[in-house]
């Protein structure tokens, strides 16, 4: 992924952060040179020193006998995005758009049936922990549990590479700046609002 120098994001636990946020990502990889993509709910787990993604996807989706043959697969998540107008500057320019969006590159394998069942079990937990009535995993009756077990297939990805981008109008003058959060909120749609909120938390964190 292209990354100008403003916008380039290196702090691990800002990174870890926005992936646990915005869990829902996009697995790319190679069939005979052909890209394919899966779009997941994923998770981002510490083992020792390693992080891994975890998730799992249908039995029926091929996408997961390319695990084996790709040296790299690409997990892509994305956060909010919005146009910005370059009639919100100070001075003539071109429009652009901000956006958030972290690349994870790593070896993926397989998951073992023990390995899949604690996957599922923290994904449930994470979603569900909130809910009036939480479906967890011990709640479950073994027969469903294990009739859905034979229709998916877990896997993990070792992080190696990552690659962030957080563009936020950092390049931009403190007027301009403060002058595109304000238009932004009242863009009137959740995209919008989202980024003028995460321009603000990035000025917060520099005070």
């Amino acid at each position: 992924m292209y990354i100008p120098k403003y916008f380039k994001v290196t702090n691990f636990d800002e990174v870890r952060e926005f992936v646990q946020k915005n869990s829902f990502g996009t697995i790319v990889t190679t069939e005979q040179g052909k890209p394919i993509a899966t779009h997941l709910p994923l998770g981002l787990n510490q083992k020792g020193d390693d992080y891994y993604i975890t998730g799992h996807m249908a039995y029926g989706n091929p996408q997961w006998k390319t695990f084996e043959t790709c040296e790299d697969v690409l997990v892509m998540f994305q956060g909010p995005n919005s146009y910005i107008s370059s009639s919100w500057y100070s001075h003539e320019n071109v429009p652009t758009w901000n956006y958030q969006a972290v690349h994870m590159y790593g070896k993926a394998t397989i998951l073992e049936r023990d390995e899949l069942i604690e996957e599922l079990t923290i994904m449930l937990k994470k979603y569900e922990q909130n809910r009036e009535n939480p479906v967890l995993w011990d709640k479950l009756s073994p027969y469903l549990l294990e009739k859905e077990l034979k229709g998916i297939v877990g896997f993990k990805i070792k992080v190696g590479e990552i690659q962030a981008a957080f563009k936020l109008s950092q390049n931009r003058t403190e007027t301009d700046y403060n002058n595109i959060i304000d238009k932004l909120k009242y863009e009137g749609n959740l995209n919008s609002k989202q980024i003028a909120e995460q321009m603000e938390k990035r000025v917060k964190n520099q005070e």
